[in-house]
């Protein structure tokens, strides 16, 4: 396959792609932050960084023979954790961008794939008007059921639907519980929680917490984030623990610092979620 990646952070959907034998000729990976390319240079040297979507139309890609479109455009305007300013904000708006190239490519390829995913917190009214603009509607599946993390999350998707009397909707089946615990995933010390919370990208911006406990347990109080119990104090996720949460080997972002590794985690895609979708290519 030709495959698309549009805000490609940390490369999951070539990973996942790899990992259930999708062979993939040519992968176009559109990203601007600096250690999410490096990332994704480090396992797959071979993708072609096209830079940033607001300037697709410059891009050099043959857009006929993309097969596969993949986006997970910006969810900080639509999630209960942002500001709510909704579809049309400053960054989820990015959205549209995504359409305006899928739709570009279908009229040249009419039988291209597609994947977009968003947050499961978004307000009904941003999911009808993404819905409409893709023409179908979408499976909302929780992280929970394949790792130690709740990560709800919607995905559009025409690899696999069905018509319903009124719609076409993606018809992704709920992956398998795994009965992955918060307390299997962690490398030492112990947690509360039988699952772990949902992993935000700002959290991990300032490792400062693990040395002010005051703060770390008013952010566990507010359950803004995690803790582990480790020597008489609590502590934030380590590396380990935070691609374990995302289904990600424990050793894939080595070459990152814990900062960096948990912006890309935090705001990433969960690898087996991703799997599970491509396996009905």
């Amino acid at each position: 396959m030709n495959v698309l990646s549009l805000f490609n952070g940390m490369n999951t959907g070539r990973q996942a792609l790899e990992n259930v034998g999708v062979k993939v000729n040519k992968y176009y990976s559109s990203e601007i932050k600096p250690y999410a390319i490096e990332l994704t240079q480090y396992h797959f040297p071979d993708t072609i960084q096209v830079g940033d979507v607001t300037k697709w139309k410059e891009w050099n890609i043959d857009w006929k023979t993309i097969d596969l479109v993949l986006s997970g455009s910006p969810c900080q305007d639509l999630s209960a954790a942002g500001k709510r300013a909704g579809i049309n904000g400053s960054k989820s708006s990015l959205f549209f961008v995504f359409i305006d190239i899928l739709e570009h490519i279908k009229k040249l390829n009419p039988k291209v794939l597609f994947l977009q995913e968003n947050v499961g917190s978004a307000n009904k009214l941003d999911i009808g008007i993404m819905s409409r603009a893709l023409g179908l509607y979408p499976v909302r599946i929780n992280s929970k059921l394949v790792t130690a993390q709740m990560r709800d999350r919607y995905y559009w998707s025409n690899i696999k639907t069905k018509q319903t009397m009124f719609d076409i909707v993606t018809d992704i089946p709920q992956p398998k519980d795994l009965g992955i615990m918060f307390k299997d995933v962690i490398t030492s010390g112990s947690v509360e929680r039988e699952k772990a919370l949902c992993m935000l990208q700002s959290i991990f911006s300032a490792q400062s917490l693990n040395k002010n406990q005051k703060s770390l347990i008013h952010r566990m109080k507010k359950r803004f984030i995690d803790g582990i119990f480790e020597d008489n104090k609590y502590r934030t996720l380590n590396k380990i623990e935070m691609c374990r949460l995302q289904g990600f080997p424990d050793n894939y972002c080595d070459i990152l610092t814990t900062a960096k590794a948990g912006s890309l985690l935090g705001d990433g895609w969960t690898l087996p979620i991703i799997e599970h979708i491509f396996s009905f290519l």
